[in-house]
């Protein structure tokens, strides 16, 4: 009777985890918005204007949270991992889809995103120096060589060029996040994506000035809102949520929500940007998205 008992408690639910699915699902569909937004903000200005005013507002914006909440200024030897984080996801990520958005469409671009969460476990494994078994390797070539042959089977109108951004874009980005995750055991998750945009944030302001448009004026509303978006949603909200939910219900169950976000960000690029996603987007994104669980599967370190 007592083991009946016992079972039934260990089955229920853990609030902890159901917090984490939560936050980490608010965070993914808070990035999914962000190529699509990136993508309107780019008709208007510079990919680089765009790319530092973005990481200066959500700096500045980390500044005041950080003193709200009278965190402790980081380690010595966690500022090189903040800076790992700063390159990868504050000024690497945006700043290549950035330009590659200005030679491909959204649409186009978020089929990488599929590579996002294998990225991130690749960079994991060698940052844990742990040995994963054979089959991890295999669901990640076949990973890429989809991602490869998509963008080569495109027609010619299609930039190489954008497609190589966008995997640079997913391998720096895929760094930024496995050193974040590593660093979010010790600082808390809002507080290292908050420090890695104060760290950057002297550099970023000056950039902004030396790329900021001579008429301002000439960048919409739209434009403006876009901004908005990556500024406050995509470079500082998003990975509160994101964070968190790694924290509150385990790093490998919740990563696997990113997995979703490719499927997100191309309804959103049809309804907001009334792009085309053809059945072998579609196709493509899904085979990349069974790899990535499978090679999620055999990332364990072999026993």
């Amino acid at each position: 009777m007592r083991g009946i008992v016992v079972t039934r408690i260990e089955n229920k639910p853990v609030p902890g985890a159901v917090s984490g699915w939560i936050n980490g699902l608010l965070g993914v569909m808070i990035f999914s918005g962000s190529l699509p937004a990136t993508r309107i903000a780019v008709q208007d200005m510079n990919p680089f204007f765009l790319t530092f005013i973005r990481a200066s507002i959500a700096g500045m914006l980390a500044i005041m949270l950080i003193l709200f909440f009278s965190q402790q200024r980081p380690q010595r030897r966690q500022i090189g991992s903040l800076i790992i984080v700063a390159l990868g996801v504050v000024m690497g990520f945006p700043l290549l889809t950035a330009i590659a958005l200005q030679h491909i469409t959204s649409a186009h671009s978020i089929v990488f995103l599929g590579l996002l969460p294998l990225a991130t476990a690749i960079f994991g494994v060698i940052r844990a120096g742990e040995r994963p078994r054979l089959p991890f390797w295999i669901f990640s070539v076949i990973g890429s060589l989809l991602v490869g042959g998509f963008a080569l089977s495109q027609s010619a109108s299609v930039s190489a060029i954008g497609d190589l951004l966008m995997l640079a874009s997913v391998v720096v980005c895929g760094l930024g996040y496995a050193e974040g995750a590593k660093l979010s055991r010790e600082m808390g998750g809002w507080q290292v994506i908050s420090w890695a945009l104060i760290i950057s944030l002297p550099l970023m302001l000056m950039a902004t000035f030396i790329t900021m448009p001579e008429d301002a004026s000439t960048i919409s509303v739209r434009g403006w809102t876009a901004l908005g978006y990556v500024s406050l949603f995509s470079m500082l909200i998003g990975f509160i949520f994101w964070y968190k939910g790694l924290a509150t219900g385990g790093i490998a169950a919740v990563g696997q929500l990113q997995l979703l976000q490719p499927f997100f960000g191309l309804g959103l690029s049809a309804s907001l940007l009334s792009e085309t996603v053809t059945p072998l987007m579609l196709a493509v994104t899904l085979g990349v998205i069974l790899c990535v669980i499978g090679s999620r599967k055999f990332a364990r370190k072999a026993s």
